[in-house]
């Protein structure tokens, strides 16, 4: 593969014409994939001064989540606020950092809450995300769904998480999977659109590779491995598919499409085997903001504990932590 500036701006994907040819043979082996990602637990090793530093970057790469019928006004501005100020002064200062500028990537809500975070985030650089398109089953009126995202990109969303109609990809519509996307597209206007797949609801991972090509056949920026409702979220078998789906794409067409693996992401070590997937698998430009995010929440308590126990060789406890 090409060497790519880690710094360099992206050109955004903007599709390609519906081609079925392109995917319609695609046949993934389970067991080869299960290989491969057994060899990330078993011989990659981030240990103290270096660990540390790799728990930095994950920091960068976080679009910080809450998703929940209870969320409040006041919560959605408290977790705003760990957005831009993700560690706390007294471990910055020993791990020198009083003046580097730290924060998540994003902070995702619902629509609702949107007039919430966007007069805090504006002007910060943390993107503000809206998760849309009836999530997280997906199954209002087509009408509806791209209203919701118009409606969120005016509420100042400039990142859109959308949910895919499942039944498209669990029937073999993929035309009507790729038509749907790319209105999806259209109406995100200049927000990026991350497409989310439910993984854990299309069956195998042969549905997941096909399903992968063609939203980003229709314009996605990012695809998504689920909602964070499923039984079943992001695994390494599942986003090895997806990532090398990203390889063939970017192969064949020149445009760089990022990976989001969300749910389930809740510690390091798990947040440090997805990193080491992306680095070998599509190398360290994929280890941008940009090109790469984690939808968590809790993932970001564990970092501080990981990074207090550095600095003072004790774990905290999780309340020392909170998030919002």
């Amino acid at each position: 593969m090409t060497t790519i500036n880690t710094k360099s701006e992206i050109i955004r994907n903007p599709g390609v014409e519906f081609q079925q040819e392109r995917f319609c043979n695609l046949k993934i082996n389970l067991s080869a994939v299960e290989d491969r990602c057994a060899e990330y637990a078993k011989r990659r090793s981030i240990k103290k001064e270096n660990q540390a530093a790799w728990l930095l970057k994950v920091i960068s790469l976080i679009d910080l989540t809450t998703l929940s019928g209870d969320d409040t006004i006041a919560r959605v501005r408290r977790l705003c606020r760990k957005a831009l100020n993700p560690i706390n002064e007294k471990t910055k200062g020993l791990l020198n950092l009083d003046k580097v500028n730290i924060s998540t990537a994003a902070v995702c809500v619902y629509h609702e809450m949107l007039s919430a975070a966007s007069p805090i985030l504006k002007g910060t650089g943390v993107h503000l995300a809206a998760v849309s398109t009836g999530f997280p089953a997906g199954l209002s009126p087509l009408p509806l769904r791209i209203e919701e995202i118009k409606y969120s990109v005016e509420a100042g969303a400039d990142e859109i998480d959308i949910v895919i109609s499942r039944r498209h990809v669990l029937e073999g519509n993929w035309q009507e999977l790729y038509d749907e996307v790319k209105m999806f597209r259209e109406a995100c206007g200049d927000a990026h659109l991350k497409t989310i797949l439910a993984t854990g609801e299309l069956g195998n991972l042969t549905n997941i590779a096909k399903a992968s090509v063609v939203c980003m056949m229709a314009g996605a920026d990012f695809i998504k491995t689920s909602t964070g409702k499923e039984p079943t979220n992001a695994t390494l078998p599942v986003s090895l598919v997806m990532i090398r789906m990203i390889r063939e794409y970017y192969e064949s067409t020149g445009y760089m499409v990022g990976f989001k693996p969300a749910g389930g992401i809740s510690d390091t070590k798990t947040a440090l085997q997805f990193m080491t997937l992306m680095q070998e698998e599509l190398g360290r430009r994929w280890l941008e903001p940009d090109l790469f995010r984690f939808g968590a929440s809790s993932l970001l308590g564990d970092i501080e504990r990981q990074l207090d126990h550095f600095t003072s060789g004790y774990y905290s406890a999780a309340y020392r932590h909170p998030l919002a």
